[in-house]
């Protein structure tokens, strides 16, 4: 084999290609994540990687990057075969990866970070000022606008991935892998990142791209492999290739883009909420005044651009987040400022937004992170003792009745995809049959098959009487499944409507701030 450090060859008929995997195999004790699988990326090619969540696509890309080694078969970069003992044996062979959750350190700036590990020096210190321009100058290059001096924990998750590529790009990276790279992006940014794949591609850059959302894989791939249960099924051109057709591929089955929801039958007010005030970490008010209810047996929709108040109305509504003024009931029950535990036991159940910082304990296992809610009563616990033979029986079930794919009761949670630690948080709350769920971007990084048997357990939480509060970002989402939705627009509710009484173009404009509705001022 190859030195890692050696540079790139080019030989016979892989002189078109940046890169090839052959034969790469990975297995975790009995489980194969990957399974013979075959890859080529052309130089200046953007090539989509698709596959239902634990398909095997990130542990793949972990192996090109070094941070894993294969168990079986090669990689060869421009047609030489190269031993990857980590990633900076892939960093000096042109390989750049921005992970689903980025790789930051929060207090320091975008440019400090961008150079960390690989600083300019000056007379043996570091030369922060060559920093900040060289990371200007490939900033201004690609289109990926960035002020260096800005602290990471200051700027948005849009800005904090144009970082991470930056990063990347410093190091000279030929080849980029992005994983779910639009998963936690507004439209407007996604529409941003497409642009400067392009640029890159135009640029020769090769790309690697692990995505679940299929519009965006037609609009920017130019071939598309798709892996299923750790083997790659099928390699195809973009351009013959159908939205229907690459989900058929993902699940081995037809896939319903949109779910039969029915007809809501309203009852009695859950969630009630009336001028509520709340502020956010920098102490400036994000809910201004609002009022909603929510009601048993239906789905109440939140639509809006990220950062308008949702995750805050979310926190405050399951005992995360301190209220400044106003009031939340469930039912008859104030449960205004309670502590999580308490929402809980009232009867909230809640998916947050962020699965992994508030929705598992990562280092816990499958069984324990099923029992967060009610460890400390039967048949969890008795007489004070943790129950392990209940918890593992529990989850065990949870695992089978909603398919969560990878581990097993005993092995911890950061093992899981993220779509299988999705699944595995929608499980433990919707076991519990829950008054109200309150469902933050529910389907945030999920493929398409998951994504469908998510719409339908949400539809049946309201079938069965319960009342759902839907966030979403994904407008298709929100017409799919709300029976109401609501529009937020700077803390407030700018409008309110039925589905078959709007349409995106209105709810888009009153995203946005523009012109109301008379009916989004009796809402608000």
């Amino acid at each position: 084999m190859a030195d890692p450090a050696a540079p790139p060859g080019v030989a016979g008929s892989s002189a078109e290609l940046a890169l090839e995997l052959r034969g790469i195999t990975k297995r975790f004790g009995a489980l194969v994540a990957n399974d013979r699988i075959d890859l080529d990326l052309r130089h200046g090619e953007i090539h989509a990687l698709l596959g239902e969540n634990g398909a095997g696509k990130s542990t793949l890309m972990n192996q090109l990057y070094g941070l894993l080694r294969p168990d079986e078969g090669e990689i060869l970069i421009g047609g030489r075969p190269v031993h990857m003992r980590s990633s900076a044996d892939a960093i000096r062979l042109g390989i750049g990866m921005v992970h689903q959750h980025f790789m930051l350190i929060p207090v320091m700036t975008i440019a400090e970070n961008i150079v960390l590990g690989d600083e300019p020096q000056r007379r043996g210190m570091l030369d922060m000022a060559a920093a900040e321009k060289r990371v200007r100058e490939i900033s201004s290059r690609y289109g990926l606008a960035v002020d260096p001096h800005a602290l990471v924990a200051d700027v948005g998750v849009g800005t904090q991935q144009r970082a991470e590529i930056l990063k990347a790009l410093y190091r000279n990276a030929k080849v980029l892998i992005l994983d779910e790279p639009t998963a936690v992006l507004t439209p407007h940014e996604v529409t941003e990142l497409l642009a400067v794949l392009r640029e890159l591609r135009a640029r020769g850059t090769s790309i690697i791209i692990i995505t679940h959302k299929l519009d965006e894989v037609m609009q920017i791939a130019d071939r598309i492999s798709v892996l299923r249960r750790g083997a790659k099924v099928s390699t195809i051109d973009a351009a013959g290739a159908t939205e229907q057709g690459l989900a058929e591929l993902m699940v081995g089955r037809p896939v319903l883009s949109e779910v039969e929801r029915g007809t809501s039958h309203p009852g009695r007010a859950v969630l009630s909420i009336d001028d509520l005030h709340v502020l956010d970490d920098r102490d400036i008010e994000t809910v201004r005044g609002l009022a909603l209810e929510v009601r048993a047996g239906e789905i109440v929709g939140i639509a809006g651009v990220d950062g308008n108040g949702q995750a805050e109305l979310a926190e405050a509504v399951a005992g995360m987040r301190h209220v400044a003024s106003g009031s939340i009931k469930l039912m008859d029950r104030d449960v205004t400022d309670a502590s999580p535990r308490h929402a809980a036991e009232a009867g909230i159940g809640h998916i947050p937004q962020d699965r992994q910082r508030h929705g598992l304990v990562l280092d816990f296992s499958l069984a324990e992170n099923s029992a967060l809610h009610d460890y400390q009563r039967e048949p969890m616990s008795r007489h004070g003792w943790l129950q392990p033979k209940a918890m593992i029986s529990r989850v065990k079930a949870l695992i089978e009745r909603f398919d969560v794919r990878g581990a097993a009761p005993s092995a911890p949670a950061r093992s899981l995809s993220g779509g299988n630690q999705q699944k595995l948080v929608l499980a433990r709350e919707i076991s519990l049959e829950p008054a109200l769920l309150l469902a933050a971007q529910p389907t945030r990084g999920l493929d398409v098959g998951a994504i469908e048997f998510v719409h339908r357990q949400l539809i049946a939480q309201r079938d069965a009487g319960g009342a759902v509060l839907l966030i979403s970002f994904e407008l298709d989402e929100i017409f799919g499944l709300s029976d109401r939705i609501l529009v937020m627009y700077e803390g407030r509710i700018t409008l309110e409507a039925r589905p078959d009484q709007t349409n995106e173009r209105e709810i888009g404009l009153a995203m946005t701030g523009g012109s109301s509705a008379p009916r989004a001022e009796a809402a608000s």
